[in-house]
């Protein structure tokens, strides 16, 4: 059974993604969940997608290093979890990159927590570039949503 099981971006990588409708200038930093790239090996399909939708993918370094979120260790232990989230924190924004995207919605409220550029699902970004709707706001912290909310009005160009 588990063999019929599939990450999203396994399926859109089998598919096709339609092409953007918009150019944009946007890096992205992409943050591997542990599930998929330990977990389920994930490791280029995620990436390439972003690519292929015209972003330039900025992978941050230690990308193997957990972002403290693991589960419900941000619960369990929260200290531990918070330093990790730090240290992901710096590492993705020494990327230089305007956004986050990550596959797993709970690395994606742990980094958010402290991003100071918004951080939103691999899916979300896709789908915005491809002519879906802007990513949630509630998925982006406040700082991150108006960061978001000047990169939507600026980097897209129709």
């Amino acid at each position: 059974m588990s063999a019929l099981a599939m990450d999203v971006t396994e399926v859109l990588t089998q598919i096709g993604l339609i092409s953007a409708v918009a150019s944009t200038q946007l890096a992205v930093a992409y943050h591997a969940a542990c599930s998929l790239q330990h977990g389920q090996s994930i490791k280029t399909e995620p990436k390439a997608l972003l690519e292929r939708a015209g972003l330039t993918v900025r992978e941050p370094v230690e990308g193997h290093i957990c972002c403290g979120s693991a589960g419900t260790y941000n619960v369990l232990q929260p200290q531990i979890a918070r330093r990790l989230r730090d240290r992901k924190v710096a590492s993705l924004k020494a990327s230089g990159a305007q956004v986050i995207a990550s596959g797993n919605i709970g690395c994606i409220h742990q980094i958010g927590s402290a991003a100071s550029v918004p951080v939103v699902h691999t899916v979300e970004l896709l789908d915005w570039l491809t002519g879906g709707p802007e990513p949630a706001a509630s998925t982006l912290s406040t700082k991150s949503r108006s960061a978001f909310a000047s990169l939507s009005g600026a980097s897209m160009a129709g």
